[in-house]
């Protein structure tokens, strides 16, 4: 039988400090934030996408998000990396030689 994960609740206490003041709601600071650090969008870009969704951010606030978070998200993101081991292992591969794509 497989476990299913409960959705958290609570936030771990460094991120519940850093969100006591923000005024926005946290599915907004954190898709803002998710946007512009997955995709290449400009701080402009994201205001205009938000203001279409009729959210107005202006794009300071959405820079000093993810000036706070990301040190956050980093953190917790290296917590939960799996470890990577010492040796690399390349069964085959192609090359581009001249143009032209090669097996090697």
């Amino acid at each position: 039988m497989k476990k299913t994960l409960a959705p958290r609740t609570t936030l771990a206490p460094g991120i519940a400090k850093v969100l006591e003041r923000l005024h926005y709601p946290l599915e907004v600071i954190l898709l803002c934030v998710r946007w512009y650090v997955a995709y290449s969008l400009s701080l402009c870009n994201l205001e205009e996408m938000l203001a279409e969704r009729d959210i107005g951010v202006n794009h300071s606030t959405v820079h000093r998000w993810v000036i706070k978070m990301m040190p956050l998200f980093e953190k917790t993101f290296r917590n939960l990396k799996r470890p990577v081991g010492k040796s690399w292992r390349v069964d085959e591969t192609y090359i581009k030689v001249k143009r032209s794509w090669k097996y090697l």
